[in-house]
């Protein structure tokens, strides 16, 4: 998913290298240019921005002034010809400072610090018990799962969906670092693609098992450790 991006400046040809420095790169694109700040105010309280490139020395109000007016603030960008505004640009806890003429390098050493601070918000928060896991279901929101309750969890390459007897949740984390969270004696990754609950599986048939009436394959080089570990003490 490309990061939104606006871009404020009253100076077309700077807008324009931004531009063309934003159209060399992935994972950024730019929404809307503003050649002022209270031109944007509206479309920015009414509208999801993940990066904002504003420029300090505008006409009407500065780009600072306009930076403290915000509620809520995304990712910011500061771009100047003077350096003077550094230190109170980083105390309103800007994303960098970029000072102009604006080089591609320097720009994409910034951008890089926007692309991985939405990796790291990003991450799923996964703090666990004895018997249940807090998974992130969504930026802001943290679901408890317990641990008897999952059925299975099922890879979607860099998500996870983990099915359970009360509904189904889609958690941004790989199926093997989630595996790793849970209890190793209730639960088996049964296929590149699965990790099955063991006190759920109803059936074990040849290379698969069935879990609440759906069948899963047991994948070739799971087999002998997954069927192991669901038939333990079942002579």
């Amino acid at each position: 998913m490309n990061l939104r991006c606006v871009i404020i400046d009253d100076e077309p040809l700077a807008i324009n290298v931004i531009k063309n420095h934003i159209a060399q790169l992935t994972g950024l694109e730019v929404v809307k240019t503003f050649d002022n700040a209270i031109e944007s105010l509206d479309f920015i309280r009414k509208n999801e921005i993940d990066l904002l490139f504003l420029d300090i020395n505008m006409p009407v109000i500065d780009g600072l002034s306009f930076l403290k007016s915000l509620d809520a603030k995304p990712m910011v960008i500061l771009t100047t010809a003077h350096e003077e505004y550094a230190v109170e640009g980083f105390e309103l806890e800007v994303l960098d400072y970029l000072v102009k003429p604006i080089s591609l390098p320097r720009f994409l050493k910034a951008t890089n610090k926007a692309v991985a601070r939405v990796k790291e918000q990003s991450k799923p928060v996964v703090t666990s018990d004895e018997d249940s896991i807090f998974v992130k279901i969504d930026k802001k929101k943290m679901k408890k799962v317990y641990f008897d309750d999952i059925l299975l969890v099922e890879s979607l390459k860099d998500y996870i969906k983990i099915i359970t007897t009360k509904g189904n949740y889609v958690v941004h984390q790989t199926l093997s670092s989630f595996t790793d969270e849970l209890p190793a004696s209730q639960f088996i990754r049964i296929h590149r693609s699965y990790t099955a609950n063991i006190n759920r599986v109803d059936t074990v048939e040849g290379n698969s098992v069935e879990i609440a009436n759906k069948r899963y394959t047991i994948g070739r080089n799971y087999l002998e450790e997954a069927k192991a570990a669901i038939l333990k003490d079942k002579g």
